[in-house]
């Protein structure tokens, strides 16, 4: 564990504050320089197209929970929808019934909402969910959206 003042510390504090790398070919930005991704000038309405009305709004329910942890880019790429502060912390795939998607968190948090948790490294751990009505954004989803909104910080490389 590192101790406040440490060279780890000074070095977490730049990773936070070091300008995003920008894709030459598409723009995107990125905490990681050269990160790996798939170009494509996709708009959000490529992911609604034959897809019930309600799970728009269930999307932009969604949006609006995000958005009321703090500011986040909206990123529509190929095949999902992804949420980004400094990182994506993450994202939705629009189904016809339902919306699947996933949050990035530092810790593996089972939960009976949590369909699937794929451990990456120690501190990073996706977790899979399924979003079927506006009932599904409740407390405890606000909880985990919460949490990744923090991985997206990259508050979670304090140490």
């Amino acid at each position: 564990m590192a101790v406040k003042g440490t060279a780890s510390d000074s070095r977490t504090q730049v990773r936070r504050t070091r300008p995003l790398w920008e894709c030459p070919d598409c723009g995107r930005a990125f905490a990681n320089t050269n990160q790996t991704h798939a170009c494509g000038p996709l708009d959000l309405e490529h992911h609604f197209r034959g897809r019930p009305p309600e799970i728009r709004a269930l999307f932009d329910l969604v949006c609006d929970r995000v958005r009321s942890i703090g500011p986040a880019r909206v990123l529509a790429e190929k095949t999902r929808i992804a949420f980004q502060v400094r990182m994506s912390f993450a994202q939705v795939t629009p189904k016809h019934r339902w919306l699947d998607g996933h949050f990035v968190l530092a810790r593996r948090r089972p939960h009976r909402f949590v369909r699937r948790i794929d451990t990456i490294s120690p501190r990073s751990h996706v977790h899979h969910f399924r979003l079927e009505s506006p009932a599904d954004v409740n407390e405890a989803f606000m909880s985990f959206l919460i949490e990744a909104y923090a991985v997206g910080e990259q508050r979670h490389l304090d140490p």
